[in-house]
């Protein structure tokens, strides 16, 4: 028979005696009444308060401002903070963010206005569904307890709800259907918080008392919990059509499918771990370093790896929209937190978002030739989720007195797409006018095939050329029904790259008439951004409602200009046609063996680049004589090679079979 010390290690015998004792001392502190809600005392409340988050219990949930009683601000700087001191704390990277403040962000509260001033006989099955995602604790609140509708009038004085998608929101979802089912249906324990550390895997587990204790719930840990289904249920999300004169068709609209996009990704199906990445990697980003993650017991071993509430996204904007009325919201985080966020999203936006790449083809008499590619760097389309969002290519060439000589997108004065048609502006391979402009969107189509920006009008996809992600393909089964791309036509480069499908990228060609320029130029490709245009907002402001004029106000004052990707910025000088002075014969191309003939018709001094297709530099040297040759990589693909000779430069892409 094994002996005690056999089955326990000392670690474990000192673990559990010390949670023993805590546990007693807990029960010393805690009230004899253990029914929810527990009433702190009034420097419990203080603490707890941590800026008017709400601490109310309803017997089912719970307000932020419980939990960040041991999972806010730590004030012996013990608990969620690293190594060196920086503060980690979930309630604090939390509070800032759109998730945070989801039930009273001014533009949601004035679409759900929107949608039920358009289809009045519907707003209770609007509200439901709208309130599932932004508003969850109030209407499961309502489910749990019998009622399955909630009515929006409560919002403003329900703190509960007003919470948006708090703490409760995430850790309180069951684990056995996550993935399952979407459009904002939740299913939820009422006396357990999931999170992503297994006792069982522990030398130290769990120590569940003072949760139990003080909440009500119990911890309990699930590997699921960091994986991207935990947030499937709200990040694709269909919609029950109406036509226009409010009847229901019985047809459904894929609103947006973030969750399915990603799934439909090398991001989910690579076997590689330096490409395989769930949702929390990019938005909840880890630390290798354990963390104490509750305060207030010095005994709690770190946890590792951490994932840092930072549920980061793409929407600067509405970020500073919120921090900009912080007074007439009546939001629970201050100017800090919000720039904290801001700077986490520009961060995001610029570094991890997408790549954008100028290169100069080539010039001869009458035509300049440029490419614009676009790398999409996310797990998703981009843009992804609420379908106001677009990004736009401003292509421009100016002169040397800096006077702009084409230029085609951009934003005036009202911030609306230079030279976009009236109903939306179709997808382009090659563009050769100023009045046309590359904008990747979701349009969105009624039963009479007109735009609408009314999600509930919506029947079709008029339009989606969104860039999609790294390994997207169009032949997965169920997936790509939920993903489509629409209105792509005759553009062998979109998400193609010799012929091969999912490489996340597209490229747009400027062929810009040169009508005789002579001189140097300059141009520039820059990748903008809008969550809010305003084309998307005409719709709705049509309508006069307390909650759209409210938003209204605050979007004039702000103004939605858009975002600069500014992720790789390229620029070329380009000279006058009359001053090129020699002709180049480069061939074989493609080349079976790698080596590549390089004729000038004169000797004249030049260097070569030559990049790879990802744009990395792989050789450097110079033409040495009138015939040059040059040997490509091993590596079969595509390359460009950049011949300069003075100020001339000539672009050529050679393949390697």
């Amino acid at each position: 028979m094994k002996s005690f010390f056999t089955l326990w290690s000392p670690k474990k015998v000192v673990f559990t005696f010390l949670m023993g004792i805590a546990f007693i001392l807990t029960i010393a502190w805690q009230i004899n009444d253990h029914d929810r809600p527990y009433h702190h005392t009034e420097g419990e409340i203080v603490k707890m308060l941590n800026g008017n988050l709400p601490i109310y219990d309803n017997g089912i949930f719970v307000g932020s401002g419980r939990c960040a009683g041991c999972h806010g601000i730590d004030p012996v700087g013990f608990a969620n903070v690293t190594a060196e001191g920086e503060m980690v704390n979930p309630t604090e990277n939390w509070r800032g963010t759109m998730m945070a403040n989801s039930a009273k962000d001014p533009f949601w509260r004035a679409k759900v206005s929107h949608e039920t001033s358009v289809n009045p006989g519907h707003a209770q099955d609007l509200v439901n569904k709208c309130t599932s995602c932004h508003a969850p604790i109030g209407l499961y609140t309502n489910i749990i307890s019998g009622n399955p509708n909630y009515d929006i009038s409560q919002l403003p004085t329900d703190s509960m709800a007003r919470d948006g998608v708090n703490c409760s929101a995430c850790h309180q979802q069951r684990m056995d259907n996550l993935g399952q089912e979407f459009s904002g249906s939740l299913h939820f324990h009422t006396d357990t918080i999931w999170g992503p550390y297994v006792s069982e895997e522990m030398d130290f587990p769990i120590f569940y008392q003072a949760m139990q204790s003080f909440v009500g719930y119990t911890p309990v840990g699930d590997h699921k919990f960091k994986k991207s289904e935990l947030c499937a249920a709200c990040h694709t999300l269909s919609t029950h059509t109406a036509d226009l004169d409010g009847n229901y068709t019985g047809d459904t609209f894929i609103e947006q499918a973030t969750y399915h996009e990603w799934l439909n990704s090398s991001y989910k199906t690579s076997n590689d771990p330096n490409v395989h990445k769930e949702c929390q990697g990019c938005h909840m980003p880890s630390l290798e370093e354990p963390i104490v993650i509750a305060s207030g017991y010095s005994f709690l071993p770190g946890r590792a790896p951490y994932g840092q509430h930072y549920l980061v996204g793409g929407n600067t904007f509405m970020l500073e929209l919120l921090k900009n009325n912080i007074t007439p919201l009546d939001l629970t985080a201050n100017a800090t937190h919000f720039n904290t966020v801001i700077a986490r999203t520009n961060y995001q936006l610029q570094h991890e978002t997408a790549n954008v790449l100028l290169l100069e083809d080539n010039i001869d008499a009458d035509t300049a030739r440029f490419t614009v590619k676009i790398t999409n760097l996310a797990g998703h389309k981009f843009p992804s989720g609420y379908p106001a969002r677009r990004a736009f290519i401003e292509f421009v060439v100016t002169n040397d007195n800096g006077e702009e000589v084409f230029r085609s997108g951009g934003v005036d004065n009202d911030y609306r797409v230079i030279g976009e048609n009236l109903d939306f502006e179709p997808h382009y391979n090659v563009i050769r006018d100023p009045n046309q402009v590359q904008i990747y969107e979701m349009v969105m189509g009624d039963v009479n095939n007109n735009v609408t920006t009314v999600l509930e009008r919506a029947k079709t996809y008029l339009k989606d050329n969104r860039l999609v992600p790294l390994g997207f393909s169009t032949s997965v089964g169920g997936l790509y029904d939920t993903t489509q791309i629409v209105g792509v036509f005759n553009d062998p480069d979109f998400n193609h790259i010799n012929g091969i499908e999912g490489s996340g990228t597209d490229e747009v060609h400027y062929h810009i008439p040169v009508n005789g320029w002579n001189g140097n130029f300059h141009v520039t490709a820059r990748l903008l951004y809008q969550t809010a245009p305003p084309k998307y907002m005409d719709e709705m402001f049509a309508y006069d409602t307390p909650e759209i004029n409210t938003f209204r106000s605050m979007y004039d004052a702000q103004g939605p200009a858009p975002f600069e990707i500014s992720l790789n910025e390229s620029n070329f000088s380009v000279v006058g046609i009359g001053e090129r002075k020699n002709t180049f014969n480069i061939f074989p191309n493609p080349s079976w063996d790698g080596r590549v003939n390089i004729q000038m018709d004169q000797y004249m001094p030049a260097s070569f680049d030559l990049y790879d297709n990802n744009g990395k530099r792989v050789q450097k040297g110079y033409l040495s004589a009138v015939n040059n040759m040059l040997q490509l990589p091993n590596e079969k693909g595509t390359y460009l090679l950049v011949i300069q000779e003075g100020k001339n430069k000539k672009l050529v892409k050679l393949v390697r079979k």
